[in-house]
């Protein structure tokens, strides 16, 4: 059994446990259960999911904020390079690391063509973006501006001229 502050207190029997628990005011989590013995912890279970809840949380919004980096880097017509690192057994589930470069395609449709497709690199998952591409009207000095005569561009301001009589 593991105590409050994460000291070990050895094999204890199940009332003795329960009991120390109630006594701390808090539960009695079992955390491996196949172990043999089986481990508990004493520990308040209400913050712990809180605290895994907002873990979970924060982990979203950096997503979302790579994903609003993304569209950036693809809006100034820059290519993206996604690269996902598969680590100890996630090799053998390959298929979840091309479901999510796929949503993240489709995420991105709006604002990128897909230049080189998934591939796997040793134990990283390669995709590479390109930005669409969008013809952009820009303002050319030596050409009249639409809306705009000749005589209202050429005239040069009025100014008046201060001091001089």
């Amino acid at each position: 059994m593991v105590g409050v502050e994460g000291e070990q207190l050895g094999i204890v029997a199940i009332a003795d446990a329960i009991a120390q628990a109630e006594a701390a005011e808090l539960d009695l989590v079992e955390i491996a259960p196949l172990a043999e013995p089986p481990v508990c912890r004493i520990m308040d279970f209400g913050k712990f999911k809180y605290r895994e809840a907002k873990r979970q949380h924060e982990a979203r919004l950096k997503l979302k904020q790579i994903q609003v980096n993304l569209i950036r880097f693809l809006g100034e017509g820059d290519k993206a390079k996604v690269t996902l690192r598969f680590r100890g057994r996630e090799m053998a589930h390959q298929e979840f690391g091309i479901r999510l470069l796929e949503r993240i395609r489709g995420d991105l449709e709006p604002h990128s063509v897909v230049e080189q497709f998934p591939r796997l690199e040793g134990r990283q998952m390669v995709m590479l973006l390109a930005p669409k591409k969008v013809t952009v009207t820009k303002h050319h000095p030596n050409k009249p501006e639409a809306g705009k005569s000749e005589s209202q561009k050429a005239s040069p301001p009025e100014s008046t001229a201060v001091g001089s009589k």
